[in-house]
């Protein structure tokens, strides 16, 4: 399984944790997001199946209506700067791995990111628990892990991976657990590039920009994955010591898991429904994952500049 160098020091500066603080439930009214509201249902129904839709094609735009802005939740390091000093912290604590996955995913896009001409920001993880509020509206534990480009921050509930497990049946792991949340960035990086200005709002299906913009971040989290063992931070050696075949796999059978195909048909009515599609199909996922983590190229991975999606 996924190991970190023992003696690696962490940062935990790139977590909000928010869990101690919760936040207040998500509220209906509001609406008329745009481009920020679509972005934030389209990674909400990406993992989570949340909302009882289970990504089975509910209607975006009433979904869309039940957002508003808001702020959320108190953070309040102390606890998980004390757990989570070291590698070794990391492999011995899921928490502390989350962070030493976010210091690797920001460590790489920070030098790779400005090899395309565009800077790297870095950004914050809000560990919540329960319920947050956004600058996309409110979200609770069941929307799963999301990115909003209203504040630039990914959401993640932790125990989400969990649930990966239980409800969607995946082997789950680290590196599951890593994929997950370099896919998140990987909505930052293109954010990042106004990529997302390139989905028309409420656009479904197979071969939709919201289809293409997850798909993408798929293949960014590949990317990721393909570098993750020679990224190093301020020319230390890398955070991430070993990332084996076994890893790997697990992620394409998460991958496989959260396609629309699949939770359409075993969290859904059963039916499948491709001009629902908002994130690809099962076998597009693990695809544009394989396709970021074979070529360690960031370039490979333009959506939507192909008619062959998978």
């Amino acid at each position: 399984m996924v190991r970190f160098r023992e003696g690696a020091r962490l940062d935990t500066s790139g977590v909000q944790d928010r869990r101690g603080g919760g936040g207040r439930a998500a509220a209906v009214g509001g609406g008329g997001l745009g481009v920020v509201g679509l972005i934030a249902f389209v990674l909400i129904q990406v993992l989570g199946g949340g909302g009882g839709s289970g990504g089975s094609g509910a209607d975006v735009a009433s979904i869309l209506s039940q957002l508003q802005g808001g702020g959320g939740g108190t953070a309040d390091n102390t606890e998980l700067e004390q757990q989570c000093r070291t590698g070794a912290d990391a492999n011995d604590s899921a928490d502390c791995a989350a962070v030493a996955i976010i210091d690797s995913i920001q460590d790489y896009w920070t030098t790779a990111l400005p090899q395309t001409g565009t800077s790297y920001a870095e950004t914050d993880t809000v560990f919540f628990s329960g319920s947050v509020q956004t600058a996309c509206g409110g979200a609770t534990s069941g929307s799963g892990p999301f990115y909003c480009p209203g504040d630039q921050l990914v959401y993640v509930d932790l125990t989400f991976f969990d649930q990966l497990q239980t409800q969607f049946g995946a082997r789950g792991g680290t590196f599951v657990d890593a994929y997950v949340l370099a896919h998140e960035y990987g909505h930052h990086v293109q954010n990042l590039l106004g990529t997302n200005q390139r989905v028309t709002p409420g656009e479904t299906g197979p071969t939709s920009g919201t289809v293409r913009l997850e798909l993408q971040a798929d293949c960014y989290a590949g990317v990721w994955a393909n570098h993750a063992t020679t990224t190093s931070d301020d020319g230390q050696e890398p955070l991430i010591t070993e990332i084996t075949s076994d890893d790997v796999d697990r992620a394409l059978d998460a991958a496989s898991r959260i396609g629309d195909d699949f939770i359409q048909t075993n969290l859904g009515n059963g039916t499948v429904d491709q001009d629902a599609f908002t994130h690809g199909s099962s076998e597009q996922r693990e695809r544009w994952f394989s396709t970021g983590y074979e070529t360690g190229d960031p370039g490979a991975c333009d959506t939507f500049a192909t008619d062959d999606l998978g």
